[in-house]
């Protein structure tokens, strides 16, 4: 991969380049309304999971803030120590699968510390592209504000080919629809109350013949390296977390969550009851099922 043009040691910025397609009403960093929560407008059922804890459904999205919170700062660190550097090569051939073409806009929601913006504008610059952007949404400021650090000072920021804005998932209420060709979340969905609803927001926001992107954690089927996984997902990633985050908690909310998703064919069913054309079987499976390629079209 291309080096990128990054200045780590800018200081960070705060009032981030905006991409024309979202609302400019909307077009801002930071958003405390996103977690306010109205139950007049929500039909989420009354309770849900997070990990293995039934919660009130209105309840999750404020837990799961407070869960990468305390993450934020040791995120990427803690992604290769947890998978031993593999999480890259995911993305690396997330990137492969995705080939977008020059000029792409690209919306990555739960895009967190930017790992995907920042390979997606490499790949481009590989290709000789400058005119394709990204827009980073994530609900978290955080771990925003991680991923706006990974791009101060760079030539992609000043080229106004990078934005960020604080919002939901499943309430993208700020983007206008039909506006992205590409839409990826990576490793984020899983944490989202209606996973489902998440779906259709991307649906909504894609142009016609855009294409939907989901690497998530899922299912091992083979016993024997379902059982390794298990013993490492539960004693080897908490234990992590404690020494080099200092938050075993958290770190056993992830292990769970990642139980808690539906299997590869379920969430594959999801993408289709939205709108999406998938083919074949609608998912790649990475390293024995350990994670997935999701995709899905709007024809």
């Amino acid at each position: 991969m291309q080096t990128n043009p990054l200045n780590l040691g800018l200081r960070l910025a705060r009032t981030a380049p905006r991409l024309p397609l979202l609302s400019p009403r909307r077009t801002f960093t930071s958003t405390p309304s996103v977690f306010q929560h109205d139950p007049s407008q929500s039909s989420a059922p009354e309770t849900t999971h997070f990990g293995f804890k039934t919660v009130p459904s209105h309840m999750k999205e404020t837990l799961v803030r407070g869960v990468f919170s305390n993450v934020a700062s040791s995120y990427d660190l803690m992604n290769d120590a947890m998978s031993l550097g593999i999480h890259r090569l995911w993305k690396d051939h997330l990137l492969r699968n995705m080939a977008p073409a020059p000029g792409t806009r690209l919306l990555d929601v739960a895009g967190g510390t930017g790992d995907i913006a920042q390979r997606f504008l490499a790949y481009q610059d590989n290709q000789g592209d400058s005119s394709s952007s990204v827009h980073m949404v994530d609900i978290n400021p955080e771990m925003l504000g991680e991923g706006e650090k990974r791009f101060s000072g760079s030539q992609w920021q000043r080229d106004q080919r990078i934005g960020f804005t604080v919002g939901n998932a499943e309430n993208l209420e700020f983007v206008e629809s039909g506006s992205f060709d590409f839409y990826t979340i990576a490793f984020g969905i899983r944490n989202c109350t209606r996973p489902d609803r998440v779906v259709a927001e991307a649906y909504r926001v894609l142009k016609p013949g855009g294409r939907f992107m989901c690497l998530e954690f899922s299912r091992v089927d083979n016993p024997v390296l379902a059982a390794a996984y298990d013993l490492h997902s539960f004693y080897v990633i908490p234990k992590l977390g404690e020494l080099i985050a200092g938050d075993r908690a958290s770190y056993e909310y992830l292990v769970e969550s990642i139980r808690k998703f539906p299997a590869q064919k379920e969430f594959a069913q999801i993408i289709r009851d939205a709108g999406f054309t998938t083919i074949g079987k609608g998912y790649e499976n990475l390293t024995f099922g350990t994670v997935a390629i999701h995709s899905g079209y709007k024809f």
